[in-house]
């Protein structure tokens, strides 16, 4: 088992003028290693990463991976819808040091099954890292299939899939089609415990990001077979993480980041802020959690 535990998606923060805050993305990191994380996604989803330009994304990349260093695992997303620019972007994260490179399945382009394959084996190819596939059909348009994915267990450097479908029979189709030739990791914050329960091997999280120390627990507690803990930290979390997703991803956890004082809660267009009236959920939910605010 190569890909495990509680990993967080972290947040890119700006300054005021919408420029990458590296002292506070350093400040980030120190408190998830501080409560228990085991592995940090930079330029995820939840990182911004499409809103990020190229020689901010390389400086982020290289900050993080300093600054982390060697502390818990690294991942870096690296995937986009073109292929070769995928296999340059992955060879970076690699030389800068990254455990992992998360490659999201193509999007817009909408590629077939055998697109899909053939892209995930160029880059396996082409890059000697491991490889986590991102699979993200919401976001994306398409869904890699559990066929698809146990063809590409030939590579042994795609080692693991990134599970964010929302669906809990994708999952199991995909565990019971690859069986331990893949490590499965969640990437549905209310998911996760469901997940783990039929072999996920822990969660990539946007909740991570305000309550790192509790994820963490919920985690570790299932990976040791101790599912009435962690089905307790499951429903005390249930509320919190919904609200992580009352609007798109990220703008309710960078808003959530900026009411604890973890960050200004910048974000970059084309989001645009949360509303008012979601906003007083989030708060709702995040004083329920016990947050003081």
């Amino acid at each position: 088992m190569k890909l495990f535990g509680s990993w967080v998606a972290i947040i890119t923060p700006f300054d005021d003028n919408y420029n990458v805050d590296y002292d506070t993305l350093k400040k980030l990191i120190d408190f998830q290693i501080e409560s228990g994380t085991d592995g940090i996604l930079l330029l995820g989803t939840t990182g911004e990463g499409p809103a990020i330009g190229h020689e901010e994304k390389l400086k982020i990349i290289e900050e993080g991976i300093k600054h982390i260093d060697g502390r818990v695992k690294t991942m870096v997303g690296t995937g986009t819808n073109n292929t070769e620019k995928t296999i340059e972007m992955t060879k970076i994260a690699r030389d800068k040091g990254a455990d992992f490179a998360l490659v999201i399945t193509p999007y817009y382009n909408k590629p077939n099954q055998e697109g899909l394959f053939l892209h995930f084996e160029k880059v396996a190819e082409s890059v000697d890292m491991d490889i986590v596939v991102y699979n993200v059909p919401g976001r994306t348009g398409v869904a890699i299939k559990a066929d698809t994915l146990l063809r590409l267990t030939a590579f042994k450097n795609i080692v693991g899939v990134k599970e964010a479908s929302g669906k809990v029979d994708n999952a199991s189709e995909i565990i019971r089609t690859t069986g331990d030739k893949l490590d499965i990791i969640s990437g549905d914050d209310t998911l996760t415990l469901p997940l783990m329960a039929i072999g996920c091997t822990g969660v990539i999280s946007v909740t991570a990001n305000i309550v790192p120390r509790e994820i963490s627990k919920m985690v570790h507690f299932a990976l040791r077979g101790e599912m009435d803990r962690a089905k307790e930290l499951h429903y005390k979390l249930f509320n919190l993480s919904k609200a992580m997703f009352i609007e798109t991803n990220p703008i309710p956890v960078k808003t959530a980041s900026g009411m604890m004082g973890l960050t200004n809660g910048k974000i970059r267009l084309p989001l645009g802020p949360l509303s008012s009236a979601n906003k007083e959920k989030l708060r709702e939910a995040m004083v329920d959690f016990g947050i003081r605010l």
